[in-house]
């Protein structure tokens, strides 16, 4: 396995007993030559690792991982996983639409030689396709990277007052700005319904700065919960889970809320709209639109005896169709690896990165 890690993490991952080399990469930055370094230490590990197979996810690392693997002498099945479609490919203002040209051409340069190209929903797929970016042979679907569904178990849910939840880095395409909003005005009618936020600052341009997360917290808006590396005791204190994304490739925390047994509120844009059967296990509203959000997030409120079946719904759903167990055998059968090969020296020669 090849990743960015801090070396508490590395740490783990070495007890688990992975191979694990560690290479710089620079998530949001635009500098070539932080790129160029991502490119060289990929190659240099293929070249001293000489895996057999290589599996890439997220932009960088397909993109820097595709070339690397094209300048190695060998020919090694190279298998891209595009775990959504991100900042630049979203948005119509003149940044971003230059963005989007020069991120489809590297994504096109790095993927001819790609054995396969695996999406997270068909909107992606699609969207590769029409542009160009990638032959439709080449592609294959899965739904999401799963959730652990023994680790994620189902939670009772308390009583009290109505709690909603937002998992999500502080980006404002993650609709940090719309669940406030919405919370606003739901606290018009029910001031003690709370609306909590989980999750990180992030250095990108479309980042919401943690002095306004702070100000909305301190006007008893929202509640921010910061930072943490287990998101599970927050899921079992909440009521229903709201994520008002943009865009997704497949959205964990929602799986993870549904995993335990939560109705989830989100919203009518690719990768979201895989999570949820309309008004069985929660519902769809339109993107950026708080209003919507609102009048959910009132209807909830106003029927409290609907979470428990809307919730058990959820677990269902992600038992039947996001269990980690059944995406990683999908992933396998894409790559053509025998299920029964369950030898670890035959698996470490697979390359992660």
């Amino acid at each position: 396995m090849a990743a960015p890690a801090s070396q508490e993490t590395i740490i783990q991952l070495q007890s688990l007993g992975a191979d694990f080399r560690a290479f710089p990469i620079q998530r949001n930055g635009l500098n070539p030559w932080n790129d160029f370094k991502t490119f060289i230490s990929l190659y240099k590990i293929f070249c001293q690792e000489k895996p057999d197979i290589v599996f890439a996810y997220t932009i960088k690392p397909v993109i820097f991982g595709g070339f690397a693997i094209s300048c190695l002498n060998k020919n090694v099945p190279f298998y891209a996983l595009i775990t959504g479609l991100g900042y630049v490919f979203e948005g119509k203002n003149t940044q971003r639409r230059l963005l989007r040209k020069i991120a489809s051409w590297l994504y096109n340069l790095s993927l001819r030689k790609a054995t396969r190209v695996i999406f997270q929903n068909y909107d992606n797929q699609e969207k590769f396709v029409k542009k160009h970016i990638v032959s439709a042979d080449k592609c294959a679907v899965v739904d999401g990277s799963g959730v652990d569904i023994k680790h994620f178990q189902v939670a009772q849910m308390k009583a009290g007052k109505p709690i909603f939840l937002l998992i999500a880095r502080l980006l404002q395409e993650k609709g940090i700005r719309e669940y406030t909003r919405a919370a606003r005005k739901v606290k018009e009618r029910y001031p003690d319904a709370v609306f909590n936020v989980l999750g990180p600052e992030d250095p990108s341009p479309d980042g919401v700065s943690i002095t306004k997360i702070q100000a909305w917290h301190d006007k008893g808006i929202i509640q921010y919960l910061g930072v943490t590396d287990d998101v599970r005791p927050f899921l079992t204190s909440c009521h229903a889970y709201v994520l008002p994304s943009y865009h997704e490739g497949m959205p964990r925390s929602v799986l993870e809320a549904m995993a335990t047994g939560r109705p989830v509120l989100t919203t009518d844009t690719p990768g979201c709209r895989e999570t949820v059967i309309q008004g069985e296990n929660g519902f769809l509203v339109p993107v950026r639109n708080a209003e919507a959000l609102a009048e959910r997030m009132t209807w909830f409120i106003e029927h409290p005896e609907e979470w428990k079946r809307m919730g058990k719904r959820s677990r269902e759903i992600a038992e039947e169709k996001f269990d980690v167990q059944k995406i990683n055998k999908e992933l396998m059968a894409i790559m053509g690896l025998e299920q029964s090969n369950t030898n670890p020296t035959f698996y470490k020669k697979i390359k992660n990165i």
